[in-house]
């Protein structure tokens, strides 16, 4: 055996066998916590897929309403353009706007020049439903009565006098002396 180490193999010299420590204690060289920065960084890439997700669908469910909030807009406004035609005209009229705006009518009625729609957009989970009303602007109500049509509008509150005029930024003048009386000859 010439040649060989006190543990009987060739060209090793040192007598260990691989993977051992000094002394035969028969334990491992790599402490019991080895790979546990592997189970964290996955938990951690976990836990920002699931935040990443949540932000998702949060945005989802904003464009969603107002997509909904825009078609109720403008389907009040075309039920309210046609009102002299009828409700039913009306509100056949602020259907089609509606489905043009990718939404859905749920509900019409038409009073007057006075038109109030709902509209759908989306579906479950993120479906919102939004409420509009569209119509001619009145005149706020004054002390005399409620305003409807042919009332006159409440009489403009009276103009505040200008304030007086500011003296221009700068040093201020300096005061002349008194200039005496004219002597007689």
């Amino acid at each position: 055996m010439g040649g060989a180490g006190p543990g009987g193999r060739a060209g090793t010299g040192t007598g260990r066998r691989p993977g051992r420590r000094r002394g035969g204690s028969g334990r491992r060289r790599f402490p019991a916590d080895r790979g546990s920065a592997t189970v964290w960084s996955v938990g951690a890439i976990a836990v920002l897929c699931v935040v990443f997700g949540a932000v998702l669908a949060l945005g989802h469910a904003v464009v969603v309403r107002h997509r909904a909030a825009g078609g109720a807009d403008l389907a009040a406004l075309a039920a309210a353009d046609h009102w002299a035609e009828g409700g039913a005209a009306a509100c056949a009229r602020a259907d089609q706007v509606a489905g043009a705006q990718g939404t859905r009518l749920v509900r019409c009625t038409v009073e007057g020049e006075i038109s109030d729609v709902s509209v759908a957009a989306g579906r479950t989970p993120f479906a919102a439903e939004v409420r509009a009303r569209a119509g001619p602007a009145t005149t706020p109500a004054h002390p005399g009565g409620p305003a409807g049509p042919g009332t006159p509008p409440p009489p403009a509150p009276p103009l505040l006098p200008e304030p007086a005029a500011h003296p221009p930024p700068g040093p201020a003048p300096r005061a002349s002396p008194p200039v005496p009386p004219p002597v007689a000859p």
